[in-house]
């Protein structure tokens, strides 16, 4: 008899996590990015516990690591320079180990590349679901450009593949019916320099009414560089280039010693990301042979910090609910949606609510973070502070995929 065949749209943390994952039950992937080559290491993630749980089964979590600083110190600063103790993501509760994305996808990489094979320079062009299977069109473009196009058979298809989601729009239809818009615009990259006055190990946040700068410092790694503000028009953002975007949402005050030194790093990065933020909404993530996983399906955002987490639980979750119900791909969806999608909603929301710790909305906001940030100058208010934020970290902590 032979072996079920998925195809995995995406070769991100979802898409990496769920050819190890099918593997394991028995099955054959063919894993198909559109890039022609692996992505670099990209930039912050956080992993809790949920996420902790699900690489720990697939054997990845060892490989995965930890970058957090020992020991590191993170400041609320201001634009002229003056610092206080801050709240560093390291300090939250479930004690999330703090990451580049790359530290992810190298570990889940390194696992499933002898287990799937794998096309760059591929994605599909078209779907056409049968009551038995799927058939594929990929079109692949070789590295001297030439392009090929085959239609293959599959008995599930993963679309992994992000927030705008080729195999969403191909399946469900246009972005436009599933993204749900923060009216934010993030910027991040990675600093090349220490910001004068700070160190490589030091975190610094410094936080207005609708607009951030966020410094995570790394072991073995330079600090990442993120940017978040509001904005009610976000074509307009796109229309200049990001570092003016930047610059005229953190005017029209001086900018200080510190905010200056991160445009200016943020200008000179040889890569960047600059970008909206959306969640996904959908009433159901699958038809009976195409699912969607990951920021494709349900988009937590960056505020959530469970992003990489929901994803490696989702794939895991996928090859334990496929396992139960074999040759019933139709039914495993289902069982997977329905038991995925409280958690999912809860971190939704979540989300929507951690927006203001990233980006404080009003002044009364700010006003919150500062008095929180005084609490944190000794042990025991960082103790207290712990306490306090551990009711709405419990979520994080959950393990949907155990059952």
């Amino acid at each position: 008899m032979s072996k079920p065949r998925a195809l995995i749209v995406g070769m991100g943390i979802g898409g990496l996590a769920t050819a190890v994952r099918l593997y394991d039950i028995g099955w054959e992937t063919l894993l198909v990015e559109r890039a022609p080559e692996r992505r670099p290491a990209g930039y912050f993630v956080g992993l809790f516990k949920t996420g902790r749980l699900a690489a720990q089964r697939m054997g990845v979590l060892d490989a995965i690591g930890n970058r957090a600083v020992e020991g590191g110190a993170t400041y609320d600063i201001d634009r002229v320079g003056r610092r206080r103790p801050g709240l560093g993501y390291g300090d939250l509760p479930g004690e999330p180990r703090l990451l580049l994305r790359g530290d992810i996808e190298g570990a889940l990489y390194d696992s499933a590349v002898s287990l799937t094979d794998i096309r760059y320079g591929t994605t599909p062009v078209a779907l056409e679901e049968h009551p038995d299977g799927v058939d594929v069109t990929l079109r692949t473009t070789a590295a001297d450009e030439t392009v090929t196009e085959t239609t293959e058979r599959f008995d599930l298809v993963v679309g992994s593949d992000g927030l705008r989601s080729t195999v969403r729009q191909l399946a469900f239809g246009p972005h436009s019916d599933y993204l749900r818009p923060f009216n934010h615009i993030i910027g991040a990259t990675v600093l090349k320099e220490a910001v004068p006055g700070f160190s490589l190990t030091d975190g610094m946040i410094l936080a207005e009414p609708g607009r951030s700068a966020w410094v995570f410092p790394f072991t073995d790694h330079q600090p990442g560089l993120l940017f978040n503000y509001r904005t009610e028009d976000e074509d307009a953002e796109f229309s200049r280039p990001p570092i003016e975007s930047l610059r005229r949402a953190f005017g029209p005050e001086p900018t200080g010693p510190v905010l200056e030194n991160l445009l200016r790093q943020f200008e000179q990065a040889d890569d960047c990301l600059f970008d909206s933020v959306h969640q996904v909404a959908m009433p159901r993530w699958h038809t009976d042979r195409v699912v969607l996983l990951g920021d494709a399906a349900w988009c937590l955002t960056l505020y959530s910090g469970m992003g990489a987490s929901s994803a490696i639980t989702g794939a895991d979750l996928l090859g334990t609910l496929l396992q139960r119900n074999p040759g019933n791909p139709a039914r495993a969806l289902r069982e997977w949606d329905q038991k995925l999608r409280p958690f999912i909603d809860s971190m939704q929301e979540h989300g929507r609510k951690e927006l203001v710790q990233f980006v404080p909305q009003t002044r009364k906001d700010k006003l919150t973070r500062t008095l929180t940030s005084s609490l944190m100058g000794n042990a025991v208010g960082k103790r207290v502070m712990r306490r306090l934020l551990a009711p709405a970290f419990k979520a994080k902590s959950l393990d949907p995929a155990a059952a």
